[in-house]
């Protein structure tokens, strides 16, 4: 009998996060001109890299720089912003030290709802409605760059390409709530967050491959042992087809270990945060 009454509740607890899913889904879509400017505005700083990675293969007087053909290059940044649209969190850790510092997080500890699995169902469905409401623009960007990409993936490439990215969604999401817990103890977290942000950007190989690092042997293992390499870096790179077999296999094994790994690292912190609350301010 408490069998079946655990899985009943635990049926409804699901069931009440998928339906604010579904809530949150329609409120974002609602702001989908929104969605389309910024879509817009992102690809500026992307034609300034492209050209900037043009002139830099031009000036060398190389086909290949790192393992890297120029086309394989200008596809790798183009799949990076792919990797972004479901690993990006931006406001989140703040938003979380914003409610702790005004109070407003009693409004999850009085009523029957856990604030990260609120906080993912939300999250969830604003990249839905960001993926849905710029998927033409996106279509039309590797449309015009169609050339650059080699053999398109075969299909179970495509489903480890699938499954790094929701895993890259968890990494980022559960990474970020971590940062925004750190507010139970910091008054203000804005000037962390910026600076763990400008070292993640350029550690999770969203400015250029990894393999540029390759040349600090000391500092490079650091960096492939931390888990930012899978916001951007490892699906680009799994995508382009130079992640197979047993790296392939181990790589998406290491990136499920940090997404557990950060989920229960969060609920960690944050019932550790809740001794020090008192709940001022709201």
């Amino acid at each position: 009998m408490s069998t079946v009454r655990h899985n009943t509740q635990m049926l409804a607890g699901l069931r009440k996060y998928l339906k604010i899913l579904r809530i949150s889904l329609v409120e974002r879509l609602t702001y989908r001109a929104d969605f389309f400017v910024t879509t817009f505005f992102r690809f500026l700083p992307l034609v300034t890299t492209f050209l900037l990675w043009e002139a830099i293969y031009t000036g060398s007087g190389k086909d290949t720089i790192v393992g890297f053909t120029r086309n394989e290059m200008i596809a790798y940044l183009l799949l990076v912003q792919i990797s972004r649209m479901f690993s990006s969190m931006p406001g989140l850790s703040t938003g979380i030290a914003r409610d702790i510092r005004d109070g407003n997080l009693k409004k999850y500890l009085l009523q029957p709802i856990d604030m990260l699995w609120y906080l993912l169902s939300y999250r969830g469905a604003h990249k839905i409605a960001y993926i849905v409401t710029t998927a033409a623009p996106y279509a039309v960007l590797f449309a015009l760059f169609y050339d650059v990409f080699p053999d398109m993936p075969d299909a179970p490439t495509w489903c480890a390409y699938i499954v790094s990215l929701l895993l890259a969604f968890l990494i980022g999401f559960y990474f970020e709530a971590c940062i925004g817990i750190c507010g139970f103890w910091l008054l203000e977290i804005t000037s962390v967050a910026y600076i763990i942000n400008i070292f993640n950007f350029f550690i999770s190989g969203q400015m250029f491959p990894l393999e540029f690092l390759d040349r600090y042997p000391y500092v490079t293992p650091i960096m492939r042992s931390l888990p930012f390499q899978y916001l951007a870096y490892f699906p680009a790179m799994v995508f382009l087809g130079k992640m197979k077999g047993n790296d392939l296999l181990i790589g998406l094994a290491i990136e499920l270990a940090w997404a557990i790994a950060l989920m229960l690292l969060s609920r960690y912190l944050f019932r550790l945060g809740l001794r020090h609350y008192s709940a001022y301010g709201g």
